[in-house]
């Protein structure tokens, strides 16, 4: 895994555009006043294109996370306008909350999301800055990736001092500002300052201790987080500093990469919680810091009773999550995204403090557009209701794609029902694998449903493209041609799906439960159902296709998986006849 959110994040037809996307997670210092914080968060719809995905508040912190993305200009002009909001509203003077800041817009980090580098993420960073220093005199600092100096990398060593230092620090030639003014005035003195960086994306992930202890709390955070703690000769608490060569203090690294961590007392929940920041969950994951956490506290008579996640969360994070406690469990991983998602909400204890709403919390949940009508996202009934009214999508297509994703759910219920089974705990492994080959074949013929009329879609499209030229003409037959080869690719790999997804049911007809071998029958009916019908839209798309080379190829693989398939359902069926 490269960096996580540009993996694990967003659709893939972003990076079918090649659109440059930016997300922009700026923590504003205030909490408690929703009206003010959700004018400051509407302040970046002024900019069109600009997508508000979540706003975050925290009472005891009173700090608010906004997370906002959008093409790389459009994200930077919106920050401008929230920073601006920001300093409007908040009154650094009078600001008091249980997490370190400098500032009224405290951080602005900008993250690369898709088709987008780090360095051109940094350039970004720049401009923004230097923009909020000119136009609104508000200082501040780049960090990590647009840091100008390998010191300022760390936000922890440009915001020592919090705002209550700045005007010493301001003083200090050393702490020169990288943007703005460079002497303390009455606009600093009411806006603070603000730290402004390129960076990873990082889960703010809070976990939750049965201890009103701060002290502990930190004890348990040290303990963890990478940079440990200090070393101290004889007491470790008030001993004196163990210092290296350099007179630097030497320090106790912690048990886990890419985290940082202190405890605090939350007074609106009434308990103290480790504050982690995970700035690369594949090297440290939610799970791992979790698991680590209350081996921890547990060592120092502490419970962990849950976690809280701040902002927005990769889908992989908690699938990964889910995957490492079924694991734990001996469960089958070859289980729904939706029960995955459960099984990881009830493993973290996320939903310990407040409800946890994955469709606001998780970042593809939430990037969905709510104007979006999908296929599978309807009811059986109504799927069925759409398919017989009078429009012609969904059509053939479709329904063999959804009738394959049927058939191989059977194979895949069976597999785990077989790992289930009260004497076969050895063998769970083997069914989880079977049953997680089974979900990857279903997902990929749900999604063919919808694809399938999309590519039909894409052909009426090009139908009603303008002719009323010669250069027009062209076009429109170009499209129309594409669109066509595209219409006859997506019923083939419904066929070359479906055939392939019978492995599974035969795998489970031979060695799964046996009182369900009608199950895994019936599943290789459907995955058979299913390629012919793909077949039939292959050949009645390939007669339309003007490269007739082109057209011979596909409808002759077609062919080769069409025969496979027969033969595989012969097998299945004449094993399954010997069995019952």
């Amino acid at each position: 895994m490269n960096l996580v959110l540009y993996q694990l994040l967003l659709h893939k037809t972003i990076n079918q555009m090649n659109q440059q996307i930016i997300e922009c997670v700026p923590n504003i210092s205030e909490g408690r006043d929703l009206k003010k914080i959700h004018e400051i968060a509407n302040s970046v719809k002024e900019i069109e294109g600009v997508q508000l995905l979540d706003i975050d508040p925290g009472k005891a912190t009173n700090r608010t996370v906004i997370t906002f993305v959008g093409a790389p200009q459009k994200v930077i002009d919106a920050a401008f306008l929230l920073i601006k909001k920001t300093s409007e509203l908040i009154d650094m003077s009078s600001h008091s909350g249980e997490h370190p800041r400098f500032g009224a817009t405290d951080v602005c980090p900008l993250i690369p999301i898709a088709n987008i580098t780090m360095e051109e993420v940094a350039k970004y960073a720049h401009q923004l800055g230097e923009r909020v220093g000119k136009e609104l005199g508000i200082s501040g600092y780049f960090y990590e990736n647009a840091a100008t100096s390998e010191e300022r990398r760390n936000l922890a060593t440009v915001r020592s001092g919090e705002y209550e230092g700045l005007e010493k620090k301001l003083s200090d030639n050393h702490w020169k500002p990288d943007f703005g003014p460079t002497t303390y005035n009455e606009q600093l003195k009411k806006s603070g300052v603000t730290a402004i960086s390129a960076r990873d994306f990082l889960i703010a992930y809070n976990i939750n201790l049965n201890s009103t202890s701060t002290r502990r709390a930190n004890a348990i955070a040290f303990d963890i987080r990478e940079a440990g703690r200090v070393k101290r000769k004889g007491n470790p608490i008030t001993g004196k500093k163990v210092l290296d060569e350099n007179g630097e203090p030497v320090r106790i690294p912690g048990k886990l990469k890419a985290v940082k961590g202190i405890g605090w007392y939350i007074e609106e929940y009434g308990i103290a919680q480790i504050s982690y920041n995970l700035t690369n969950i594949s090297i440290t994951s939610m799970h791992q810091a979790f698991d680590e956490t209350v081996k921890a506290a547990s060592d120092r008579g502490i419970r962990v009773t849950g976690s809280e996640l701040v902002g927005l969360v990769p889908l992989q994070a908690m699938i990964d999550a889910a995957d490492y406690f079924l694991s734990k469990q001996s469960r089958s991983l070859g289980i729904s995204e939706s029960e995955k998602i459960k099984i990881a909400i009830k493993s973290l204890g996320l939903d310990d403090l407040k409800p946890f709403n994955p469709n606001e919390r998780i970042i593809e949940y939430v990037m969905k557009s709510k104007d979006q009508k999908r296929l599978i996202d309807f009811t059986v009934k109504g799927f069925a209701e759409e398919t017989a009214s009078e429009s012609m999508a969904p059509g053939g297509g479709s329904i063999s794609a959804y009738v394959g994703a049927l058939g191989v759910s059977l194979g895949t219920m069976v597999a785990n029902l077989s790992a289930h089974k009260p004497g076969w705990d050895e063998k769970w492994e083997f069914y989880s694998k079977w049953a997680e080959k089974g979900q990857k074949y279903k997902d990929e013929l749900l999604f063919l449903v919808d694809e399938d009329t999309n590519a039909f879609n894409k052909i009426i499209d090009g139908f009603r493209l303008p002719k009323s030229n010669e250069q027009e003409k062209v076009i429109r037959k170009e499209a129309i041609e594409n669109a066509t080869k595209y219409a006859t690719e997506v019923p083939l790999r419904v066929m070359k799906t479906a055939c392939e997804s019978m492995e599974v049911m035969m795998a489970m007809a031979k060695d799964g439960l046996q009182n369900s071998l009608s199950d895994a029958g019936v599943g290789a009916l459907c995955a058979r159902t299913a390629v012919i019908g793909a077949f039939f839209n292959v050949r009645i798309n390939a007669k339309d296709i003007k490269d007739r080379v082109y057209a011979e190829n596909i409808l002759s693989e077609a062919r080769e998986i069409y025969e496979k398939t027969i033969q595989s359902e012969k097998d299945i069926i004449a094993y399954i006849d010997t069995k019952i």
